[in-house]
């Protein structure tokens, strides 16, 4: 008997949100464009694109979204990608911007230098006797400084974490939507649960 795939909401304030909108539909997921509190009851696991953090938090007060954005991050499934990784960090490095502590992780905003430094890098992913080729795009980039005690990592590149995990959040330093890959959308839509509690 198979496995019913969960409705996956992307927070579409701002950032290219629709790449991972393609990318499910080529994986036979559906998924929920979240502009309101109530889009929240809709889904069962959310990713928050890339783009500009400090945009997406005003957006989000804006619309009236933190509550309900609060309430879902304390126990399903959700995957911050870029800026959206610093949104659910513990901190920001010299920066005091506001943070929803969902990841025990101290960021570097554009940590990877900006936009002229943007670059694609090789690298696998390997976990439970899966194994793929990854490329990582790193665009204004947050680089993780300091990883909590329970915080695993999943992807290292060149030393660094920049995909890791912390019981429900994954968060990912590179944009996954622009990696040529499917693979860990699925990763997130069918494996992540299980595997991130082990």
């Amino acid at each position: 008997m198979s496995k019913k795939s969960p409705i996956i909401g992307i927070l579409a304030l701002q950032g290219d949100y629709q790449k991972h909108t393609q990318i499910l539909d080529k994986i036979n997921v559906s998924s929920v464009e979240v502009h309101r509190a109530e889009d929240f009851e809709r889904i069962d696991r959310l990713i928050i694109p890339g783009g500009e953090s400090t945009v997406m938090l005003k957006l989000m007060k804006r619309l009236g979204l933190e509550d309900a954005f609060t309430e879902f991050i304390k126990n399903k499934p959700v995957w911050g990608t870029c800026a959206g990784m610093v949104l659910l960090a513990s901190q920001v490095n010299n920066h005091s911007q506001q943070t929803y502590d969902a990841i025990d992780i101290v960021v570097d905003r554009n940590g990877y230098g900006r936009q002229y430094f943007s670059s694609v890098e090789p690298s696998l992913f390997e976990m439970n006797g899966f194994c793929e080729k990854i490329n990582l795009v790193f665009i204004r980039a947050p680089r993780v400084i300091n990883v909590g005690k329970g915080v695993r990592t999943l992807i290292s590149w060149n030393n660094d974490p920049v995909f890791l995990s912390q019981n429900n959040i994954l968060v990912s330093s590179f944009h996954p939507e622009l990696t040529g890959s499917s693979f860990l959308h699925d990763y997130f839509a069918h494996n992540f649960q299980s595997d991130a509690y082990k």
